[in-house]
């Protein structure tokens, strides 16, 4: 059973009031467990899902003639990402609960500090990933294999730090999968500008995760975790600069094999400075500093999501 004199206490890495605050003690464990009160991941993992919708109705001529499907198929994912980046949490939590009993940061979260058990946790894992699955075989037979084929890469994903320097290169591959899963809901088969949006998609991964990952660097050394914030350390601001320079072309290319209008590339201008701007101004000794850059690629996403938006002039 839940500690219920424990279960409102939130962890310290946890902002410091948020709307889980305001629901039943109960619930409380088990809705920081998935992260509900830091909803930056959910927006990580839907944007990317919007882009491929997205692009692939704005290839097809068709955004205006469905509008109304394309919506609904926003909400749908809208939905599907809460959810499965919760469920992701959970899992990771599961792996990762020996670990998080080390790092400072991550100690009081629900699991290593007994808030909730580990069969709980699998119970809880399971009836996620169950609304989950209620959400995906709402969209034809090509999405639903797609999206399931992407519970390979979340269940490899927490054990990419014990063995590899670029666990963030990993987590690319998972969190921008969305990308496949909304193209293919509109148009059940890929083609290169997808491809290639996908890959813009794991650049900017690859940027924003380094950013967070420097939080933890000195906890990660001591007890052995790998991140490409260790692996660059004082190269990071140059290796940011590649990464984001990647993502823009990538996306470029996609609305240029998508065929898209020229305002696309005038709006995409705007997400170009807004990750100069996270590069310049990165400051990877100060955690709250690292936290606040990695939160603003929100901002990124929807301005990449707006630029492919106006690409239909």
């Amino acid at each position: 059973m839940v500690d219920q004199s424990s279960s409102s206490a939130a962890p310290t890495d946890a902002p410091r009031r948020s709307v889980v605050d305001a629901m039943p003690a109960v619930s409380q464990p088990y809705l920081r467990l998935m992260r509900a009160d830091r909803p930056i991941g959910a927006w990580l993992l839907l944007i990317p899902c919007w882009w491929g919708v997205s692009l692939a109705a704005l290839a097809g001529g068709a955004m205006n003639k469905d509008l109304w499907t394309y919506l609904f198929f926003g909400v749908l994912f809208a939905i599907g990402a809460f959810v499965m980046r919760g469920a992701g949490c959970v899992y990771n939590d599961i792996v990762d609960r020996d670990i998080d009993a080390k790092v400072s940061r991550t100690a009081s979260r629900p699991l290593p500090s007994g808030q909730v058990t580990l069969q709980q946790a699998w119970l809880f894992l399971i009836g996620l990933c169950l609304v989950g699955l209620l959400v995906l075989i709402q969209f034809n037979r090509a999405t639903i294999v797609t999206g399931l084929l992407a519970l390979a890469l979340v269940a490899a994903y927490p054990f990419m730090k014990r063995i590899t320097w670029w666990p963030q290169a990993w987590l690319g591959l998972t969190f921008n999968w969305g990308i496949l899963v909304g193209w293919m809901a509109v148009t059940g088969e890929l083609n290169w500008a997808a491809v290639n949006l996908y890959i813009a998609g794991i650049f900017w991964t690859l940027g924003y995760d380094t950013i967070y990952a420097h939080q933890d660097r000195e906890d990660d050394a001591l007890i052995g975790v790998k991140s490409t914030a260790r692996r660059l350390a004082g190269h990071t601001r140059e290796w940011l600069l590649a990464f984001y320079t990647g993502m823009i072309f990538f996306v470029a290319l996609a609305g240029l094999l998508a065929r898209l209008g020229p305002w696309f590339y005038v709006a995409l201008i705007f997400p170009a400075v807004h990750l100069i701007w996270q590069t310049w101004t990165l400051d990877q000794n100060r955690p709250a500093a690292c936290l606040a850059l990695f939160k603003a690629n929100r901002e990124t996403g929807l301005m990449i999501l707006i630029a492919l938006w106006f690409g239909q002039f």
